[in-house]
């Protein structure tokens, strides 16, 4: 089996880039060591204080953003970081030629659970101007050079893009190397199955609520055909199950907040995995418009998020638009 590091001189990938890479590739390895240890390493359960988003965090939250924070300053390539736990931008080096933005550990509400988790990145190159400030970061996800997450389950698992195509790689314990276990993924354009928190139902556009309905209802219903439901509450592990055997992820707008009308973030969540999709040729949309051409305003917009097999993203956004009583804000 090919190792990380050769498959990706094997595709010509910038050696800069490699290097920021195989830095992520370190810090995953340290991160599910402490994730695997635990109750016994004292690093369950939550803190008193909130992240920047206003959520309670966890102590491997902290943790891992730490952990990632510190190890990707110290490659020479990076000349900056943005994460979901930091108000803003942290400086590397001043003659680094890659951005990193990451989610340090998604789905940290099933720590406690002994539940999959994972980290999830996104790689952008520093523009022209080089000005040090947040608008390095402010590029839509297109720019994006490479981009991935990866899984702490059974097995640690990565999956990336440097616009390639999708790879997986696997974590041989034994010998401390991910090695490429999937290659040439693709997403099947037709689907039964779906990921959405229904709890939130009744606060969803008239278009997605009927969307629903329309899966729920099965052959009965206008679909004609049974739909399965399935949410593991982390955004990384729906994602791998659709990468692994395909279906739809959706968490839309909902009304509950007005000024947090969507969970998800743009740049940590949204542009990073709409890559992924796109790039075993599935779609990725919010609603409004392909995911990968938002223009970002904040390194912490959030962003509806629809994304899976092609046809079935097609369909769901068909009942968006064809919906006349919706009652979103501008």
């Amino acid at each position: 089996m090919q190792r990380l590091i050769p498959t990706l001189r094997n595709d010509q990938v910038d050696e800069a880039l490699i290097s920021v890479i195989n830095t992520l590739q370190i810090c995953a390895k340290e991160i599910s060591f402490r994730v695997g240890q635990g109750e016994l390493a004292g690093v369950l359960g939550s803190t008193l204080s909130e992240n920047i988003q206003g959520e309670t965090q966890k102590k491997l939250d902290i943790l891992s953003n730490q952990l990632l924070k510190e190890i990707l300053l110290e490659c020479q390539h990076v000349r900056a970081v943005a994460s979901e736990e930091e108000e803003g931008i942290v400086l590397g080096n001043d003659n680094g030629k890659y951005l990193v933005a990451f989610d340090p550990l998604d789905g940290s509400s099933n720590i406690d659970i002994n539940s999959m988790v994972g980290t999830i990145f996104s790689i952008l190159p520093v523009p022209e101007n080089n000005s040090g400030d947040v608008d390095m970061f402010l590029q839509p996800g297109r720019n994006q050079v490479a981009a991935g997450y990866i899984l702490y389950g059974p097995s640690i698992m990565m999956a990336f893009t440097t616009g390639k195509g999708l790879r997986m790689f696997t974590l041989d314990q034994t010998v401390g190397e991910f090695l490429l276990t999937k290659k040439d993924i693709t997403i099947e354009p037709e689907t039964s199955e779906f990921a959405i928190n229904m709890s939130n139902f009744r606060h969803w556009q008239e278009g997605m609520q009927l969307y629903v309905d329309d899966l729920l209802a099965g052959t009965s219903g206008p679909r004609t055909k049974n739909f399965n439901m399935r949410w593991v509450a982390a955004m990384v592990a729906d994602v791998h199950r659709i990468l692994c055997r395909g279906g739809l992820f959706a968490y839309p707008w909902d009304a509950r907040s007005e000024n947090k009308p969507y969970k998800l973030r743009l740049m940590y969540e949204g542009n990073p995995m709409a890559w992924l999709i796109e790039q075993a040729g599935g779609a990725a949309h919010s609603g409004e418009e392909r995911i990968l051409d938002i223009q970002p305003t904040d390194i912490h917009q959030r962003v509806g998020i629809i994304l899976g097999a092609k046809h079935e993203v097609e369909t769901c956004l068909g009942y968006l638009k064809g919906s006349q009583s919706d009652s979103k804000p501008v």
